[in-house]
């Protein structure tokens, strides 16, 4: 207990003194899992609404491979991605390993069938003569999917919140293809490994206390925004 008392007594000090380099770590982390994120919605939000509202051939199939995806291992995305951005690799050009746009797009590969998946399972609990009716109206194509969309709001931000969690929280695909370098890619949850296997376990529990503490102020703000866009 006391290890723990003085972990949260070293956040609170990071937190009132700013220490210029946790401040570093911290908008970093916010900084990749949000672009992150943004990534995702706009490839997981289209996806999902196409395997929701279309009707072909193997549909059964990519679904079920958005729904596989959602619980693909970290490191066996950070992985795949090393392989891709290596040297040696297809993308090896681009000379990204090791630097934040490689954490971005491992953190997005991680993201994005949560957010497709969520998206069409949002879009089908609508009732199918919602649909009907717009398109009766003289709704076109591009009006109907808008008007769905607006209509599946709130679940599309529980979509958004997951996305984001399953990312800001993440370390092994961070780890694998970001290198933990100090001052470049080292975000809260690559410090707070660091710092365990030092040893320094009331910076540690710090560290994870700050994580905490972003992931519900941003959860915060987006339970609000969903909350409030509900018909009373």
């Amino acid at each position: 207990m006391e290890l723990i008392w003085q972990g949260t007594k070293q956040a609170v000090l990071l937190l009132i003194h700013g220490d210029p380099e946790v401040l570093r770590i911290m908008l970093l982390s916010l900084q990749i899992s949000g672009t992150a994120t943004l990534l995702s919605l706009l490839i997981g939000i289209p996806s999902g609404t196409i395997l929701a509202l279309s009707r072909f051939p193997g549909r059964g199939i990519a679904i079920s491979l958005v729904n596989t995806g959602m619980g693909l291992p970290p490191v066996v995305v950070g992985l795949f991605v090393s392989i891709f951005l290596w040297r040696s690799g297809p993308l090896g050009f681009l000379e990204l390993l090791y630097t934040p746009s490689a954490m971005v797009l491992a953190q997005m590969v991680i993201a994005a069938p949560v957010v497709t998946g969520l998206t069409v399972a949002a879009i089908q609990q609508l009732n199918p003569r919602l649909r009907m009716q717009l398109m009766g109206l003289g709704a076109s194509r591009l009006q109907v999917v808008w008007l769905l969309l607006k209509e599946a709001r709130l679940p599309l931000v529980a979509a958004l919140m997951a996305g984001f969690g399953a990312v800001i929280s993440e370390i092994g695909a961070s780890m694998m293809v970001g290198g933990n370098i100090h001052r470049q890619t080292r975000v809260l949850t690559t410090a707070t490994v660091l710092e365990t296997s030092r040893g320094n376990f009331d910076m540690a529990i710090a560290l994870s206390l700050l994580l905490m503490l972003l992931t519900f102020g941003v959860n915060v703000t987006l339970t609000w925004i969903q909350q409030r866009g509900r018909t009373p």
